[in-house]
């Protein structure tokens, strides 16, 4: 559970260093991509809700801090993040590679929305054409970097011991 842990650290943090140093620089067809939340996604996946909550708060704190922006802002979203896929990962089959691309793209477009949102209650004045302009070349972004992510955190961080109950949401007729 710690080398899980130690692991996952590591791989996060390099997410945002990359994500801090180059990738909020450059934009592609409009939009960027956002490498942390890929990686926290897929980490989320593998480990469960509550690893997926933890993550995703630690990786919006070092988010906010490196951006210099409003402490929270981006932890409250990862967070809600990495419970969220993390809760899709354990009732379903979240070692698939579909699960990792259908929860990339509805990931990406909750967070763009929940950003919105977001701003609108904290009182910024942001257009929404600004945010909803790039989310569609945001979301592609993100479903390309989507593979390699997944394949690494897949191969670095062992599915969790959930993994030997049955997880799968079944419906009783």
């Amino acid at each position: 559970m710690i080398t899980a842990i130690l692991k996952a650290a590591v791989l996060l943090f390099l997410a945002v260093l990359v994500q801090v140093s180059l990738a909020d620089d450059y934009t592609i067809f409009g939009g960027n991509f956002d490498l942390p939340l890929v990686i926290l996604s897929s980490v989320a996946l593998l480990r469960g809700s509550i690893f997926g909550a933890m993550a995703g708060f630690c990786t919006g704190l070092l988010l906010d801090t490196a951006n210099l922006g409003v402490l929270g802002f981006t932890s409250l979203l990862l967070t809600l993040a990495g419970f969220a896929v993390g809760r899709y990962g354990e009732t379903t089959g979240g070692d698939r590679f579909n699960a990792a691309l259908l929860s990339i793209a509805v990931i990406t477009v909750l967070v763009g929305f929940g950003s919105l949102v977001l701003r609108f209650v904290l009182g910024e004045a942001v257009p929404a054409a600004t945010v909803l302009s790039g989310l569609p070349a945001s979301v592609l972004l993100n479903l390309a970097l989507t593979w390699p992510c997944f394949r690494l955190v897949r191969a670095l961080i062992p599915r969790s011991e959930l993994s030997d109950r049955v997880h799968e949401v079944r419906l009783l007729a």
